[in-house]
């Protein structure tokens, strides 16, 4: 049965391969992008199955119009793809308000709003599916990567909760966690505006693996990514609520969890009571 999506950040990467397979596999995709003409050729190729929208997700009017065209042109929305995203660079003491708030905004806000948009229009219809695509950066924090790190773990404690919330509505809420993948993320990343020198050897080297992450050998690819995304929306059964993704994400989450018993035997020994003297 095709499906009706509606994904955010399809200009390149993730969530132009997504947009592409779902409109392959039969599904009709509202494509939500800043400049439409970055969708011209895919468009021109699936004419009646992939449908640009002005989209950035900070704008609460964008939104809207994004998700009133999904229910217009679909008659619904069965699979919400929360993907637009960007990348800060800088320690917590170089992040200015203003630079963190609208990190925030792309990470969480936006998500945050085209769930709420979407839950009445999935409630009504007796199911749907909302992917929050996170990141590894989600489950353990990166020099260099404060804002974004910070942005990511609140997408899943979002997602988390709202699992839970919409379970019984028939809407399943699935956070997708990409490891490495050759997208221009590295490449795009924006500087915080001031740096400072105190950190530099410490983040220096993370900035500089970011930059060629796209050549790295064994790194995903975005169609890759995409098939497992149609994968994933199609399995009939129950699905955990985070799914780590990509060559490299396995190792990382077996990792974090490793870092997690030791810290809480740890704990275990900062509070256990000392003995009585004798």
């Amino acid at each position: 049965m095709a499906r009706g999506w509606l994904v955010t950040g399809c200009s390149s990467g993730l969530g132009r391969a997504v947009a592409e397979a779902a409109a392959a596999a039969g599904d009709t995709v509202i494509a939500g992008v800043r400049r439409p003409e970055a969708l011209a050729d895919l468009a021109d190729r699936y004419p009646d199955r992939i449908v640009p929208v002005v989209l950035d997700v900070r704008e609460p009017a964008h939104c809207e119009a994004a998700v009133g065209t999904a229910v217009e042109l679909l008659d619904g929305l069965d699979v919400l793809v929360n993907n637009a995203g960007n990348g800060l660079f800088g320690a917590v003491e170089e992040v200015g308000d203003a630079e963190l708030r609208d990190q925030l905004e792309t990470l969480v806000v936006g998500p945050w709003r085209l769930a709420r948009l979407a839950l009445p229009v999935m409630r009504g219809q007796g199911g749907g599916h909302i992917v929050n695509v996170s990141s590894l950066a989600g489950r353990m924090a990166f020099p260099g990567l404060a804002a974004y790190v910070t942005g990511k773990y609140a997408l899943e404690g979002m997602t988390q909760a709202l699992a839970v919330e919409a379970a019984p509505f028939g809407i399943r809420v699935t956070a997708v966690e990409p490891g490495g993948y050759a997208t221009r993320y590295g490449s795009s990343l924006t500087d915080a505006a001031d740096r400072s020198a105190h950190y530099r050897e410490l983040t220096e080297p993370m900035r500089d693996q970011l930059r060629v992450l796209a050549e790295l050998p064994g790194v995903g690819r975005p169609e890759d990514f995409a098939r497992l995304l149609l994968r994933i929306v199609a399995e009939p059964g129950p699905l955990p609520v985070r799914i780590p993704v990509g060559p490299d994400s396995l190792a990382f989450v077996s990792a974090a969890g490793e870092a997690a018993a030791a810290e809480l035997e740890a704990v275990r020994t900062l509070l256990r009571e000392p003995s009585a003297p004798h």
